[in-house]
């Protein structure tokens, strides 16, 4: 049987940027279930007492100690939550007093610095709006207003990729669906050829398209596996003829297709 952990991200703020770093280090032990609790906006001594009682009573059920992510900034939150039976990690100060010591200044120690609403937060917003407007061919106004127009058949992840651009990079990321005409043909659609340096296209295993598209419309011809190998043939052969890069989402996650996306292209992250 897997062993089982309770696992708690704390912060003073959302506790993304503690879930994020967490996730990736108890992802290199896969054979302990993790129950996580995710506790943010922990900011007053009152909050930080509760929380220690929620890590005693998640120690007592399990019979082992939990283990807590910290990213909280003010000394006296972090040392409160600290007295919690549980193995404490501060993940803040294991960077924080190596940059201090390097640089030679003292960090400000002020809350939610890297979450400031600004001009990067008003960047993000307008690259989530100019992507969801733009959304499965929705909209094909604009788009050289686009950082990037990604193509590919029904459910080959477009929608996804580009929202996630959007949201992590601040990437104005178009989507055009590639549909077989009524001869079932897919051509390359005339009006793109202007933003050709701006393609990107998706594909995926058929077994996989099939399963996805079944969940929408089940035993339809569009969810037959004749019907997705056929799309997707074309469309790689659309992809090679017209030299526009492609990548096969099968086995990848959101994230691995972002960023990849990102490095071919050459585009710039413009959130931080």
């Amino acid at each position: 049987m897997p062993l089982k952990r309770s696992v708690f991200f704390i912060s003073d703020r959302t506790g993304i940027t503690t879930e994020m770093l967490g996730h990736s280090l108890l992802a290199q032990f896969e054979s302990v279930e993790f129950s996580q609790h995710t506790l943010p906006f922990i900011d007053t001594p009152e909050k930080a007492r509760e929380v220690v009682r929620r890590i005693h009573k998640a120690g007592e059920d399990d019979g082992l100690r939990p283990l807590v992510f910290s990213t909280l900034i003010s000394p006296e939150i972090r040392d409160i939550v600290s007295t919690a039976d549980a193995l404490f990690i501060d993940l803040f100060s294991t960077f924080i007093e190596g940059l201090e010591a390097e640089l030679g200044v003292p960090p400000s120690h002020a809350v939610g610095l890297s979450h400031r609403v600004g001009g990067a937060y008003s960047h993000r917003i307008e690259a989530i709006n100019y992507t969801l407007n733009h959304d499965d061919g929705i909209s094909t106004k604009s788009f050289e207003q686009a950082d990037l127009i990604i193509l590919g058949v029904s459910r080959s992840g477009k929608t996804p990729t580009c929202l996630y651009l959007a949201l992590q990079f601040g990437i104005q990321a178009a989507n055009y669906p590639l549909t077989p005409d009524d001869d079932g043909r897919i051509r390359f659609p005339a009006l793109l050829l202007p933003y050709r340096h701006k393609l990107y296209g998706l594909t995926i295993a058929p077994e996989r398209l099939r399963e996805i598209r079944n969940e929408r419309r089940p035993d339809s011809r569009y969810a037959s596996m004749e019907n997705c190998r056929d799309e997707l043939r074309q469309v790689e052969e659309l992809y090679r003829r017209e030299n526009i890069r492609y990548l096969d989402t099968t086995s990848k996650s959101i994230e691995e297709i972002s960023t990849t996306i990102m490095q071919e292209v050459k585009l710039a992250r413009k959130l931080f």
